[in-house]
């Protein structure tokens, strides 16, 4: 059994249908008994919504903020996406982040990826 790592942006998970897609492709690879993880972005649109809420209360955002704001669009896609598996029998489980502990630098709005531990996920791969 491979482990199979895959991307989907914006467009790919742009609404409910492109979602259930997305499912469906993972669910196939699960049938085929392999192990996967899918990272997602937000859905189309979102992030641009949320940054212009953002600034209707700041003009210019506190980076950090707006950082913790914007991550709300993956969570949503991350967990329809579990729940969308969930459907289809695959068993799933959605991570933040912080839930994976990828460490990042502190260049907010432009973090690099410093270290994954990725033990956790992992350990529900395994199980």
């Amino acid at each position: 059994m491979s482990l199979i790592v895959q991307k989907f942006g914006g467009t790919s998970v742009g609404d409910i249908e492109r979602i259930e897609r997305v499912a469906e492709k993972v669910a196939g690879f699960r049938a085929e008994g392999h192990s996967i993880v899918v990272v997602v972005s937000a859905m189309s649109g979102e992030t641009n919504r949320l940054i212009a809420l953002a600034q209707q209360v700041q003009e210019r955002p506190v980076p950090r903020e707006l950082d913790v704001l914007v991550s709300t669009g993956e969570q949503v896609t991350t967990a329809l996406l579990s729940m969308a598996l969930a459907e289809r029998g695959v068993q799933a489980k959605s991570y933040t982040g912080g839930q994976v502990r990828i460490l990042t630098d502190s260049a907010h709005t432009k973090a690099r990826i410093r270290e994954i531990d990725d033990e956790r996920m992992r350990a529900d791969l395994d199980a």
